[in-house]
């Protein structure tokens, strides 16, 4: 891989990853066009590893929030421990235990669990040639659009950060497990589960991002062990270049998209999916291009 290579690879990885349109769909595309010579296992490594930068994106971005979590979430714990007393937390309503920047810790923890689950039962599947067969991408690219689509039209988007339950997380964290197949896309999963659940568009985006954290910190340190073995080791500064460079985008790609959500519906992504989507079915029907 060339300095050239990686670096587009991170611009691509930077752009997707936070915004509803598949970010493995668009690496395995960028690695068609720039003709990579990776195994499957090897791209797979790569673009693991390439996503710790936007992992260090959301850390930057929502570095008071992961505080105040973390924070709250040690304390609380700890009172609870100490002596039971639930009268010493500021409480949001009847049945909270916990101050809403520990439940919130909490939530993330359950909604993670899915995916863990589902990513380690099927991870030689994850890491072989179903995830980078154009098929299975182009197919999911256009039902996740139209799943999406649908979440706009029937989602009340009224719940907000403050107002989440056990049942947003479930619901958000087995939504992320589709992100394990290519081309569904994890934020637009997850974006999708919370406005089925009736969240309002910038919440379903701000818990999709922190629930992004362990699911991407898990993947990409895995596959960064493999990829030490997996990749020449002359491929190993390049890319380096490429996890900054997607940090770098993806930070920018955070900002936008949170701001686009207060104002604009999804439709955008929608329609760009369905484009796409349509787009890989017509080239592969005609044989302009191969599966894998």
């Amino acid at each position: 891989m060339t300095l050239l290579q990686a670096i587009l690879l991170g611009i691509v990885q930077g752009l997707t990853e936070f915004i509803p349109i598949s970010s493995t769909a668009h690496l395995v595309l960028a690695s068609r066009v720039m003709n990579l010579a990776l195994t499957p296992e090897q791209l797979t490594s790569s673009i693991a590893v390439i996503q710790l930068g936007t992992l260090i994106a959301v850390f930057v971005y929502f570095a008071g929030d992961i505080w105040n979590i973390s924070v709250a979430f040690v304390r609380d714990h700890f009172v609870l421990l100490k002596d039971g007393r639930r009268d010493q937390f500021n409480r949001t309503n009847d049945h909270a235990r916990l101050s809403p920047e520990a439940w919130l810790g909490w939530l993330v923890i359950i909604g993670s669990l899915p995916v863990a689950i589902v990513g380690l039962a099927f991870k030689k599947q994850i890491e072989g040639t179903f995830t980078k067969n154009l098929w299975v991408i182009a197919t999911m690219m256009i039902v996740v659009a139209l799943l999406l689509a649908i979440a706009e039209a029937v989602g009340k988007k009224r719940r907000r950060m403050q107002e989440l339950g056990i049942g947003d997380a479930l619901a958000v964290g087995f939504a992320q497990c589709l992100a394990l197949i290519p081309g569904s896309s994890r934020s637009g999963s997850t974006i999708m589960a919370g406005l089925f659940a009736g969240e309002t568009r910038e919440t379903a985006a701000r818990f999709s991002f922190l629930l992004s954290i362990p699911a991407i910190a898990a993947s990409g340190l895995l596959e960064l062990k493999e990829a030490l073995h997996l990749l020449p080791h002359d491929s190993l500064a390049t890319l380096a270049v490429g996890t900054v460079v997607s940090g770098i985008v993806g930070y920018a790609s955070i900002w936008f998209l949170l701001r686009y959500l207060r104002t604009h519906t999804t439709g955008v992504f929608i329609g760009y999916r369905l484009i796409v989507g349509a787009a890989i079915l017509f080239m592969l029907l005609n044989g302009r291009i191969s599966a894998l």
